[in-house]
Protein backbone atom coordinates (compact mmCIF):
# COMPACT_ATOMS: atom_id res chain seq x y z
CA UNK A 1 0.00 0.00 0.00
CA UNK A 2 1.49 3.61 -0.56
CA UNK A 3 2.28 5.68 1.58
CA UNK A 4 1.69 9.72 0.92
CA UNK A 5 3.27 12.85 2.09
CA UNK A 6 0.98 15.42 2.25
CA UNK A 7 1.04 19.48 3.20
CA UNK A 8 -1.02 22.10 3.36
CA UNK A 9 -0.44 25.49 1.71
CA UNK A 10 -2.63 26.92 4.30
CA UNK A 11 -1.63 26.04 7.51
CA UNK A 12 1.67 26.79 9.48
CA UNK A 13 4.76 25.43 8.28
CA UNK A 14 6.43 22.53 10.58
CA UNK A 15 8.99 23.29 12.65
CA UNK A 16 10.74 20.17 11.91
CA UNK A 17 11.47 17.34 9.29
CA UNK A 18 7.94 16.35 8.81
CA UNK A 19 5.00 16.40 6.70
CA UNK A 20 1.01 18.18 8.13
CA UNK A 21 0.18 14.40 7.22
CA UNK A 22 0.30 11.15 5.58
CA UNK A 23 -1.90 9.20 4.03
CA UNK A 24 -2.31 5.28 4.20
CA UNK A 25 -4.82 3.77 2.75
CA UNK A 26 -7.87 5.81 3.68
CA UNK A 27 -6.27 7.01 7.08
CA UNK A 28 -4.70 9.99 7.46
CA UNK A 29 -2.36 10.67 10.18
CA UNK A 30 -1.78 14.39 11.20
CA UNK A 31 1.72 15.33 12.88
CA UNK A 32 1.53 17.23 15.81
CA UNK A 33 -0.48 20.84 15.16
CA UNK A 34 0.07 23.85 17.07
CA UNK A 35 -1.39 27.26 17.40
CA UNK A 36 1.10 29.12 14.85
CA UNK A 37 -0.10 31.30 12.02
CA UNK A 38 0.99 29.78 8.38
CA UNK A 39 4.12 32.66 7.16
CA UNK A 40 4.83 33.96 10.68
CA UNK A 41 5.98 33.17 13.83
CA UNK A 42 2.86 34.53 15.48
CA UNK A 43 1.13 32.22 17.87
CA UNK A 44 -2.32 33.80 18.61
CA UNK A 45 -3.03 33.75 22.11
CA UNK A 46 0.27 33.67 23.11
CA UNK A 47 2.57 36.44 24.57
CA UNK A 48 6.41 36.43 25.03
CA UNK A 49 8.71 37.78 27.72
CA UNK A 50 11.88 39.06 26.14
CA UNK A 51 13.57 36.01 26.74
CA UNK A 52 11.12 33.97 24.16
CA UNK A 53 9.39 32.49 27.36
CA UNK A 54 5.45 32.77 27.53
CA UNK A 55 4.61 35.76 29.78
CA UNK A 56 0.40 35.18 28.97
CA UNK A 57 -1.60 32.91 27.22
CA UNK A 58 -5.46 32.74 26.51
CA UNK A 59 -6.36 28.81 25.68
CA UNK A 60 -9.74 29.56 24.18
CA UNK A 61 -7.81 31.62 21.58
CA UNK A 62 -4.92 28.64 21.16
CA UNK A 63 -7.60 26.14 20.68
CA UNK A 64 -9.73 27.85 18.17
CA UNK A 65 -6.33 28.56 16.21
CA UNK A 66 -5.54 24.77 16.58
CA UNK A 67 -8.84 23.57 15.22
CA UNK A 68 -8.63 26.03 12.50
CA UNK A 69 -4.84 24.67 11.23
CA UNK A 70 -6.05 20.97 11.47
CA UNK A 71 -9.05 22.03 9.78
CA UNK A 72 -7.04 23.07 6.95
CA UNK A 73 -4.62 20.69 6.99
CA UNK A 74 -7.65 17.76 6.67
CA UNK A 75 -8.75 19.83 3.63
CA UNK A 76 -5.83 20.29 1.79
CA UNK A 77 -5.29 15.90 2.68
CA UNK A 78 -8.73 15.46 1.10
CA UNK A 79 -10.66 14.90 4.42
CA UNK A 80 -13.05 16.90 6.53
CA UNK A 81 -13.44 17.18 10.26
CA UNK A 82 -16.51 15.22 10.16
CA UNK A 83 -13.69 12.44 9.41
CA UNK A 84 -11.50 12.81 12.23
CA UNK A 85 -11.56 9.71 14.41
CA UNK A 86 -9.30 9.88 17.03
CA UNK A 87 -7.38 12.88 18.92
CA UNK A 88 -4.71 12.76 21.31
CA UNK A 89 -4.46 16.49 22.88
CA UNK A 90 -1.08 17.77 24.92
CA UNK A 91 -1.71 20.59 27.36
CA UNK A 92 0.92 22.01 29.10
CA UNK A 93 -1.18 23.34 32.21
CA UNK A 94 -4.16 20.46 32.67
CA UNK A 95 -5.20 21.92 36.30
CA UNK A 96 -6.11 26.09 34.05
CA UNK A 97 -6.46 24.85 30.76
CA UNK A 98 -8.30 21.42 30.94
CA UNK A 99 -11.92 23.07 31.78
CA UNK A 100 -11.74 25.92 28.72
CA UNK A 101 -10.36 23.43 26.54
CA UNK A 102 -12.97 20.97 27.05
CA UNK A 103 -15.58 23.49 26.06
CA UNK A 104 -14.62 24.40 23.20
CA UNK A 105 -13.61 21.07 22.22
CA UNK A 106 -17.41 20.36 22.90
CA UNK A 107 -18.29 23.13 20.34
CA UNK A 108 -16.27 21.64 17.51
CA UNK A 109 -16.70 18.05 18.32
CA UNK A 110 -20.60 18.69 19.03
CA UNK A 111 -21.98 16.05 15.95
CA UNK A 112 -18.48 14.14 15.44
CA UNK A 113 -17.27 12.29 18.79
CA UNK A 114 -14.21 11.04 18.11
CA UNK A 115 -12.03 9.06 21.15
CA UNK A 116 -9.51 11.08 22.73
CA UNK A 117 -6.73 11.49 25.02
CA UNK A 118 -5.92 14.25 26.50
CA UNK A 119 -2.36 14.49 28.76
CA UNK A 120 -0.24 16.94 30.06
CA UNK A 121 3.72 17.26 29.09
CA UNK A 122 5.39 19.67 31.17
CA UNK A 123 6.71 21.86 27.33
CA UNK A 124 5.74 21.76 23.58
CA UNK A 125 9.10 22.87 20.85
CA UNK A 126 7.36 26.09 20.77
CA UNK A 127 6.08 29.10 23.13
CA UNK A 128 2.25 26.89 23.17
CA UNK A 129 -0.22 25.66 25.78
CA UNK A 130 -1.84 23.17 23.54
CA UNK A 131 -1.17 20.44 20.22
CA UNK A 132 -3.06 18.06 19.05
CA UNK A 133 -2.07 14.94 17.18
CA UNK A 134 -5.11 14.04 14.78
CA UNK A 135 -5.89 10.65 13.04
CA UNK A 136 -9.20 11.03 9.90
CA UNK A 137 -10.44 8.57 7.19
CA UNK A 138 -10.39 9.96 3.98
Amino acid sequence: MKKEILNSSKAPEPVGAYPHARKFGNLLFLSGVGPRERGTKKIPGVELADDGSIANYNIETQCRSVFNNIKQILEDSGSSWDNIIDVTVFLTNMKDDFKTYNKIYAEYFKDNQPCRTTLEINCLPTPIAIELKVIATI
